[in-house]
């Protein structure tokens, strides 16, 4: 029997193919009209640099053996992101070793310490398939109090999609919650036979249509800074500006740090969330362990 097709690959290059025109890829105009959005199977071919056979024969997840240079020609013709790029590459060339199941992620106790220590502002930990794994006090204040939640709820996507009181939150939450989806895309990449990742993209698919579309749209995405804009409960709008840092000793950590501009109605809103808050546990309390 054949090798099973690669569905990673074969979806992931359908999408991409589908989402750059003629022009933006560089070819002269066409006469008559397209039946396809995107580009031909033979155009894509064509600027790659490769016999349309074998361009069908990837597209359709029969990547046995496919080059260096090739994956490099097709991200030319694509026109694809340093993100999308390292994307098809994990992706064309999956590592043969499967998913282990490891022991539940800890967030080291100095790393804690200096969630703790930032009282001023919102501070997170997320882990595989963003799962908070950790959260100081005015992060908490912002978005809920994660220990009061059974642990699979205790994950950023879930909480985005299906927590009304989160989704509320975000004043554009079509945006964050397309991202979030990318960055789970681009987490299933690395990790694609996570059992725990299957049952929450099952779980969030079935539940949410939005989710549903937008995972079959493949687009992957990795965050490092940006803003995003809230209406809290409490204290009304906020635009925050976050930076995201992965911890060197697990990559599969990040530390995001929420910072309001100096001198800004926000800066003060969160004084005063703050203040309104009061911590629901003394400093150095762990979140109960999340899913392996």
């Amino acid at each position: 029997m054949g090798r099973e097709p690669n569905v990673a690959l074969r979806e992931f290059l359908r999408s991409r193919r589908a989402k750059i025109t003629p022009e933006e890829a560089g070819l002269p105009p066409h006469p008559g009209t397209r039946r396809v959005p995107g580009l031909r199977r033979e155009e894509v071919a064509q600027l790659a640099g490769v016999s349309m056979d074998y361009y069908i024969r990837l597209e359709r997840g029969h990547q046995a053996g496919v080059s260096e240079a090739v994956l490099e020609a097709l991200a030319r013709a694509l026109r694809l992101s340093d993100v999308e790029r390292a994307h098809l590459f994990r992706i064309a060339r999956p590592t043969p070793a499967r998913y282990r199941p490891s022991a539940p992620q800890r967030v080291r106790p100095g790393l804690r310490l200096l969630l703790d220590t930032l009282t001023e502002v919102p501070v997170l930990v997320l882990g595989r398939r963003l799962d908070v794994l950790a959260a100081n006090h005015l992060a908490r204040a912002l978005y809920t109090d994660f220990d009061a939640l059974p642990p699979r709820h205790r994950n950023m996507a879930w909480l985005l999609f299906l927590d009304e009181r989160v989704r509320a939150l975000h004043t554009d939450w079509e945006e964050g919650a397309r991202g979030t989806v990318a960055s789970l895309r681009l987490y299933a990449g690395r990790h694609p036979d996570d059992p725990a990742l299957d049952e929450l993209v099952e779980e969030l698919s079935l539940r949410d249509p939005d989710f549903r579309r937008w995972w079959a749209d493949h687009d992957v995405l990795q965050r490092s800074h940006g803003v995003k804009r809230y209406h809290h409960a409490l204290v009304g709008d906020l635009v925050l500006g976050y930076e995201a840092f992965t911890a060197t000793d697990d990559p599969e950590q990040t530390l995001g740090i929420y910072t309001a501009e100096p001198g800004s109605p926000s800066e003060e809103r969160m004084r005063l969330l703050a203040g309104r808050s009061a911590p629901s546990h003394p400093p150095g309390h762990p979140l109960l362990p999340p899913r392996g």
